[in-house]
This record gives C-alpha cells, structure tokens and sequence, in this order.
C-alpha cells in the first residue's frame, strides 16, 4: 500500500463506494425478501396496466435468464465462479479510485453490490428472485430483480464514461 493509499481522500472515497455496494446489497435482500414473504410463486401484482407487474420468479441462469433452461449441472458452479472472480476485479478497481463521487467509483460501487446481491442467492440456494417485470402487449423484457439493474446501470455509466470522458489537456500552461 502506497502514502496515496492510506491518504484520508482515498479512504473516504474507499468508504462511500463501499458503502455504497453495501446499500445496493441491502436493498437488493430487502425486495427479494417482501417478494418472496408476499408474492406466491408465478403470482403477480399488476402495478401499472399494460406496462409492469411485480412477478415472483426464480431464475437458475445468468441476469435476464440468460442460460436459465440449460440443463448443465456445472452452470450454478460457473456462475458463481465468475461472479466471484467480476468481484474481486470490481473490487480492486474500487480500491484505486481516490474520488469518491466520480462516475467511475459509483458504476463500479454499483456492479460490486449488484453482483455481491446475486451471488448470495445463488450460494444460498442456486437460484436467484426476480419479480420486475416491464412488457407491452405480448413482448415482455425478461424478469429481472434490483441485483441486476444495479449491474447494467453500473455498466452503462461505465460506457457512457469510456465514451464521453475528455482526456486531460496536454498543453501546459505558461504563467
């Protein structure tokens, strides 16, 4: 550990991001908690018609049930494996980062605890609760949960960023 690490910038941005995922984490156990307590399983609470729906799911793929119907007994472990791994990397990223309030500290904080959240459902019972669902007439965007759109706003924040960031300027000025 470097004297910028241990710097009291760093450390307060360290605690907000990681304050942050845990926020993310909590609330994320808190709404698949009320869901699965209040919302029988394949039931459904009609929030605005024609639009979105609270449905009680559980999903044994990837976010958006991507992989959920293959029968590979190894795809729980995978899952988990890579989860792991996306959190030890978000992690590290994490702790670099001197800035507590940049766009890059939040998408990751973001990701981290929407990962974490996940994770703990698939350790727990290899499975993971989803109940938010957006459709329109007959096409419907897949069940989905806080978790992962904590992860894909993170991630779009992470783009938008990559896109958009304006690189420092390298002329010097003279005084």
């Amino acid at each position: 550990m470097t004297n910028a690490d241990n710097q009291p910038g760093a450390i307060r941005a360290r605690t907000v991001h990681f304050l942050l995922a845990l926020l993310v984490v909590l609330a994320d156990r808190w709404t698949k908690h009320l869901v699965a307590a209040r919302i029988a399983m394949y039931s459904h609470i009609q929030i605005i018609p024609g639009f979105f729906r609270l449905t009680h799911t559980e999903n044994t793929g990837a976010a958006f049930s991507l992989f959920a119907d293959s029968p590979a007994h190894w795809k729980t472990l995978a899952l988990i494996a890579f989860s792991v791994v996306a959190m030890m990397i978000v992690s590290a990223l994490l702790w670099k980062q001197n800035h507590a309030f940049s766009t890059t500290g939040i998408a990751l904080s973001l990701i981290l605890g929407g990962a974490f959240g996940n994770l703990w459902d698939r350790v727990a019972s290899g499975r993971v609760v989803d109940f938010l669902l957006f459709y329109v007439r007959q096409y419907e965007w897949p069940v989905f949960n806080l978790a992962d759109s904590s992860i894909v706003i993170g991630a779009s924040l992470l783009v938008l960023e990559i896109l958009f960031h304006k690189a420092p300027s390298d002329e010097t000025h003279a005084v």
